[in-house]
């Protein structure tokens, strides 16, 4: 019993501690720091948005499309996502000249799976809302299902792999810059 006891404990202050990692990450996000966002990022990131489509219920397993195999609203590596990083910094980014206030909410945060090899993996998932405004008139609310893989690194967890289900097939904001 107290080894049950023991190992209720250490699940429960792990979804503590991914919980607070995924708070410091919106945060990053909604402060606009996305260099210091960018090192939550594992170098061989798997950043993908797959677009979500209108199917029969009998078919909901085709409901987003595939990875690597049909178009994706995203699908990039941590080069990409350095990239937009260091053009939003430019200042000369049309799509967030001026720039973009976002609030990034995440709950339900699950632990679907812990690997406790080396290095250590937890595969979560949770609920999104992001709200994104710009200009006088533009607002744009995302809301969706993220699926990440944590890797725990000497500088703490960083981000292996995520994916993005947005809650919409048809994509309403005029651009798609926000990071989720």
């Amino acid at each position: 019993m107290l080894a049950d006891q023991q190992a209720a404990m250490e699940r429960l202050l792990l979804h503590r501690e991914i919980e607070e990692f995924m708070s410091t990450e919106a945060e990053l996000l909604d402060s606009r720091r996305f260099d210091d966002w960018l090192t939550l990022l594992a170098p061989d990131i798997r950043y993908w948005m797959p677009m979500m489509r209108n199917v029969h219920s009998t078919n909901a397993k085709d409901e987003f499309t595939n990875e690597q195999a049909e178009t994706n609203w995203m699908d990039e590596g941590l080069e990409t996502l350095t990239q937009r990083v260091r053009q939003l910094a430019t200042g000369i980014h049309w799509a967030e000249e001026p720039v973009s206030r976002t609030t990034h909410m995440v709950s339900n945060v699950r632990l679907l799976d812990v690997r406790n090899g080396t290095p250590r993996e937890v595969d979560t998932s949770c609920r999104f809302l992001v709200y994104r405004n710009r200009q006088q008139d533009e607002a744009d609310t995302f809301i969706g299902k993220r699926l990440d893989t944590l890797r725990h690194a000497p500088e703490g967890w960083v981000i292996a792999r995520r994916e993005i289900r947005l809650d919409q097939n048809v994509l309403l904001a005029k651009n798609l810059t926000t990071f989720f």
